[in-house]
């Protein structure tokens, strides 16, 4: 009889709006319970939005969504999962959050964010994103940063970062970083997508790459690809397992519960993308259904328990225990 894994979702996305509801995150119920980590804020949000955001999440998880839990250390995840239910923490997908001011990575990671990219896709105070033509990598204060995520135990995150920024930070952090939602540029060629060099550097920290499920990401983007979608997510996973190992690969879906709102914001702030986000069409992603049914896919291509397992969620859980404050 097949087993059932707890799911550690490293990223994806609710409506960027405070009063958004949090009910869709049931669809990650499983009965070995989940973890996900949801977007709080990317460029346009200021620390006033965030904050809004992050605090009506949580205030509904504790309130009104009894199965959703607001988590703030790894022993609570484990409890949440042992008894069937979804623990909730957040994440940043860009430093613009912070204003500048170093302190507010404590003050966010006690609202429950767990990590954060220092730049997305555009350059930022911190460093060059993915769709710069020009790549300086980390600037100083970016450097900063990464050394205050590291003391204050947010874990540093290269998804959507340039190249250079990303290998700046594996360089540098004294803690395990990773790629929360990031696919291989050696099965898709998509600036999004990371390089050899950006994987092996993750892993040799100690990091985890999560694989998504983004259709542009993957190279299958048709509406009606739905099972095509979840093979190539496979293939990702597959590939990255053979690039750096079963202990550094993971699943950040990134899948958009704002699937419509996140096409207009596409539309109506064209700085933040590119040709890159728009020449195949409407975007599609992986619904969390699929997600849960990933576990039978890599079992059906040969991974044995104890892989699926990490893949699963061990993997990201090893890398929070080692990386988040035990007192957070």
């Amino acid at each position: 009889m097949n087993r059932t894994y707890p799911l550690w979702e490293q990223h994806c996305c609710l409506p960027l709006q405070s009063n958004a509801s949090v009910e869709d995150l049931l669809r990650y119920q499983r009965p070995a319970g989940s973890y996900v980590s949801v977007n709080v804020g990317y460029s346009p949000q200021t620390r006033a939005d965030s904050t809004a955001i992050a605090k009506s999440f949580a205030w509904q998880a504790r309130v009104e969504f009894p199965e959703i839990t607001p988590v703030f250390t790894v022993d609570g995840v484990v409890e949440i999962q042992e008894s069937g239910g979804i623990a909730l923490a957040f994440d940043l997908e860009d430093s613009n959050p912070l204003e500048g001011d170093l302190a507010n990575v404590s003050y966010f990671y006690n609202l429950g964010v767990r990590s954060m990219l220092p730049t997305y896709n555009y350059m930022n105070a911190a460093g060059c994103g993915c769709l710069d033509l020009t790549d300086t990598g980390l600037s100083g204060y970016g450097r900063d940063l990464v050394a205050e995520m590291n003391r204050v135990g947010m874990t540093v995150d290269g998804s959507h970062c340039s190249v250079q920024t990303g290998l700046d930070i594996s360089a540098i952090t004294q803690r395990a970083m990773i790629y929360s939602h990031s696919n291989l540029r050696r099965l898709w060629e998509h600036p999004r997508n990371i390089t050899d060099d950006q994987a092996r550097a993750c892993a040799e920290t100690g990091g985890v790459i999560g694989i998504n499920g983004v259709g542009i990401f993957l190279g299958v983007n048709g509406p009606d690809d739905d099972q095509a979608r979840l093979s190539a997510m496979a293939d990702h996973i597959e590939e990255a397992v053979g690039l750096v190992g079963i202990d550094h690969v993971g699943i950040g879906s990134d899948f958009s519960f704002d699937a419509d709102d996140f096409r207009e914001e596409i539309e109506q702030n064209p700085s933040s993308f590119s040709e890159a986000y728009t020449a195949w069409g409407p975007l599609q992603w992986t619904p969390p259904e699929d997600v849960l049914t990933l576990d039978q896919v890599l079992r059906d291509r040969g991974f044995d328990e104890p892989s699926i397992e990490a893949v699963y969620g061990g993997n990201f859980a090893r890398v929070a225990r080692e990386v988040w404050a035990t007192d957070g």
